[in-house]
């Protein structure tokens, strides 16, 4: 009998308990554009779109150093040359949070990232990005994503 009230007990406890332990879905959908900007100048844009309620972290957070920034990886190529540092543009916010020191910096909606290279003839540039994407409740756990680019 004390078992049947254990398990009677439980039952309800685990129920309630599985959607915590459900997967979240990517909130991400990234698509990738080649702008010329002369013969051999060009840019890399990685396009992102969140859905609602979710954020990035900007390449340049401020806080307190634990939130794990987009970073963007090419792929060695002797035909490609990295000119400077990826810029993004988007809807940026900047406030305190709860559980983080400073003011942090964060996107969200429709965001674009890019990364000017130098381009000897045709090639494809590929590589990893890194990133994070957060609600008001949680963190997702990073993610890497490949990456494409054919230069015609």
């Amino acid at each position: 009998m004390r078992s049947l009230k254990l398990v009677l007990l439980l039952v309800p406890v685990l129920i309630a308990a599985k959607p915590a332990f459900a997967q979240v879905a990517d909130p991400t959908s990234w698509t990738y554009e080649v702008k010329k900007k002369s013969a051999t100048e060009y840019q890399l844009i990685f396009h992102l779109t969140l859905k609602q309620g979710f954020h990035i972290w900007s390449l340049h957070p401020g806080g307190d150093g634990y939130e794990i920034s987009p970073s963007f990886t090419i792929d060695k190529n002797d035909k490609v040359k990295v000119v400077g540092a990826p810029t993004e543009s988007g809807k940026a916010t900047t406030t305190t949070m709860d559980g983080i020191d400073g003011k942090i910096t964060y996107l969200s909606g429709k965001i674009d990232y890019i990364q000017n290279v130098t381009v000897k003839g045709p090639t494809k540039i590929t590589g990893k990005h890194q990133y994070q994407v957060c609600n008001d409740k949680m963190c997702l756990p990073p993610k890497d994503k490949d990456f494409s680019f054919d230069i015609k």
